[in-house]
């Protein structure tokens, strides 16, 4: 689907016309709506995942660790049940993907301004470019395919972030 501005406002009607089954999985899938810019939904569902990044950042690496599980199995049952209303391959309202993504970016990273934006920067990157495997990842049907991809560009981010830090106090 193109990321256009009249075809988020179907996005729109449909939440308004769905039960809470619906609006509950529209509204995790658009990240609240971030999804719903008119360009760049991507970017956009990366910035606005910042607040979770930083809530993770407080916890216990264990507790990091297990945020991100639960926010991986709530991205592929919201991105499935979007992929199923939109009747879309992958939506490009749906950015809680990339929220889960930049999650795992994120972790286990120290927090700073330096380390959100370099992380930031090589996601966007690598969920762009989409090494192997987010490729082929990206090309399984539903709500998996969707975040798989994302995933494989987390972890390459927070590799390439791990590398950067080991030379560069950010």
């Amino acid at each position: 689907m193109p990321e256009t501005g009249s075809e988020h406002m179907g996005t729109v009607a449909l939440f308004r016309q769905s039960g809470i089954y619906g609006k509950t999985a529209l509204a995790l899938g658009t990240w609240f709506g971030s999804g719903l810019m008119p360009f760049a939904s991507g970017t956009f569902g990366t910035l606005a995942a910042a607040p979770p990044v930083a809530l993770s950042s407080v916890f216990s690496p264990l507790t990091s660790a297990l945020f991100l599980m639960i926010m991986i199995l709530v991205a592929i049952w919201a991105s499935q049940v979007v992929h199923r209303l939109l009747q879309s391959q992958d939506p490009s309202e749906v950015v809680i993907d990339e929220v889960a993504g930049f999650l795992l970016t994120m972790l286990w990273i120290p927090l700073s301004w330096g380390t959100l934006l370099a992380g930031f920067l090589l996601f966007r990157i690598f969920d762009i470019w989409k090494p192997w495997p987010a490729g082929p990842a990206e090309k399984l049907h539903g709500g998996l395919g969707i975040v798989l991809d994302d995933l494989v560009a987390g972890l390459y981010a927070n590799l390439g972030l791990n590398v950067i830090l080991y030379f560069v106090s950010l």
